[in-house]
C-alpha cells in the first residue's frame, strides 16, 4: 500500500519543523546576506548593474535548465538588460519563450512589494507558455488544471508514480489558502517563508506544466522581500541545479510525512547558504571586469574587440583562438588576427603559455 501524501493528513497544511536545529542555519544565511548586500552597497552604479544582469541572467537559465530546457545565455542575457534599460555591445534579439520567463522573473524580482493575487500568478504561467502548448504538448495555460496530476519516471507499463498531485477540484481552494497565507502572514523570517512557499507550492501542482520554475519565481520573491531591494546578486536556482538529485529526493521524502518539514527546510537554507558563498567569485569577477573596462576607457578599440572583451570578462568557455573568434565575431581569419595582434600590442591579451599545436590567447590579469 501507497504511504499517504503530506496533503491527505488531517494537519495539512501546518507544517512543523525543529525549531533549533533550522536557526542556525537561518542566522547563516542571515549573516552573509548582511555580508554581501553591505558590499554590494559601496559599489558604484556600473558595478550593481553588471552583477544584477549576471546573478538574473544565471537564475533564467539554471531554473529552466532543471526542467531540462537549455535557454540561449546572449538571448537571456540581452531580454533581461533591455527591461532593465541597461545597453551593451553585442546585444542580440530573443525569442516569445526566452521573453516569457524573463517576464517572470523580473515581475517577481522587481515587483517583491505587489500583492501576489491569482490574477498575477496566471500571468506568470501565460508568459511561460505564450503558445499554449508545452513542449508538442496541448496545455491548460492560466487556470488550474482540471486533471490528475502525477509524477512518474520509466517505460510505458512499467511506470513508477513518484509523487500524485491533489485532486483538480481541490486545487482552487488549496490555492486560496496558500495565496491568502503568502499575503496576510508575517509572523515568520521572509527566507525560511520563501522556504515553506516553495515545497507548498510543489505539493499542490497546481498546474498542467511549469511548477518548478514558477515555485523558483515565488522563491525569489520572497528573497527579494527580504532583503528589501530589487538588486539581484545571488542565484539560488543555480545551487538547485547542482543539487538537483537530492533536491527530488528531499522532496519526495518529505511528502510523505505528517506535517515535519525540517529535512526540507535545512536542504533549502544550506542550499541558500552555498548559493551566497559562490557570489563572492562571481563578484570578484564583476569588479575585475569593471575596472577594466576603467582602465581602458580611452583605449581605441572596434565593435568585434569589445564584443570578444565582454566575452572573455564574462567568463568564455574553452580556449580563446583566432578561429573562434572569426566565427562568433562573424569576420575572416585574417581580420581575426589582426584583432588578436592589435590587443597583443595593446597589453590586453597574450599568448597562452601551453603551447601545443594550435595558438590559444587568454587575457592578461592586471
Amino acid at each position: 500500500m501507497m504511504p499517504k501524501y503530506i496533503y491527505q493528513y488531517p494537519n495539512w497544511p501546518n507544517f512543523t519543523w525543529d525549531e533549533k536545529k533550522i536557526q542556525v542555519i537561518l542566522g547563516k544565511v542571515r549573516h552573509l546576506q548582511g555580508k554581501l548586500f553591505g558590499q554590494m552597497s559601496s559599489f558604484g552604479f556600473s558595478i550593481k548593474k553588471e552583477t544584477m544582469l549576471s546573478a538574473l541572467t544565471l537564475d533564467v537559465l539554471k531554473s529552466s535548465e532543471i526542467e531540462g530546457e537549455n535557454l540561449n545565455y546572449e538571448q537571456v542575457r540581452s531580454s533581461i538588460a533591455r527591461r532593465l534599460g541597461i545597453e551593451y555591445a553585442g546585444m542580440t534579439y530573443s525569442g516569445r519563450d526566452v521573453e516569457g520567463v524573463v517576464e517572470m522573473m523580473l515581475d517577481a524580482t522587481q515587483n517583491y512589494n505587489e500583492i501576489f493575487d491569482e490574477e498575477r500568478l496566471f500571468g506568470w504561467h501565460a508568459s511561460l507558455f505564450p503558445t499554449g502548448y508545452s513542449g508538442m504538448h496541448k496545455i491548460e495555460t492560466a487556470r488550474y488544471r482540471t486533471g490528475e496530476m502525477q509524477v512518474v519516471s520509466g517505460p510505458m507499463g512499467k511506470e513508477r508514480v513518484h509523487f500524485e498531485a491533489p485532486p483538480p477540484e481541490i486545487v482552487k481552494s488549496e490555492m486560496d489558502i496558500f495565496l491568502k497565507w503568502f499575503n496576510h502572514y508575517s509572523d515568520i523570517d521572509l527566507v525560511l517563508k520563501s522556504a515553506i512557499a516553495h515545497f507548498w507550492f510543489i505539493i499542490i501542482h497546481p498546474f498542467d506544466d511549469g511548477n518548478g520554475r514558477i515555485a523558483r519565481a515565488i522563491s525569489d520573491l520572497l528573497l527579494a522581500k527580504a532583503d528589501n531591494s530589487s538588486l539581484r546578486f545571488y542565484s539560488l536556482s543555480n545551487q538547485i541545479l547542482i543539487e538537483r538529485k537530492v533536491y527530488y529526493s528531499i522532496l519526495q521524502k518529505v511528502q510523505h510525512n505528517e506535517g515535519d518539514i525540517t529535512e526540507w527546510l535545512d536542504w533549502f537554507l544550506n542550499c541558500l547558504y552555498k548559493s551566497l558563498e559562490s557570489t563572492e567569485e562571481t563578484t570578484k569577477k564583476i569588479i575585475f571586469k569593471a575596472e577594466f573596462w576603467d582602465k581602458h576607457k580611452e583605449t581605441e578599440l572596434n565593435s568585434r574587440q569589445r564584443l570578444m572583451l565582454n566575452k572573455l570578462l564574462d567568463g568564455f568557455e574553452g580556449k580563446l583562438k583566432s578561429s573562434k573568434w572569426a566565427k562568433i565575431t562573424k569576420c575572416s581569419l585574417d581580420t581575426a588576427l589582426r584583432d588578436i595582434k592589435d590587443l597583443i600590442i595593446k597589453g590586453i591579451l597574450k599568448q597562452e603559455e601551453s603551447g601545443g599545436r594550435s595558438t590559444n590567447y587568454e587575457l592578461i590579469k592586471f
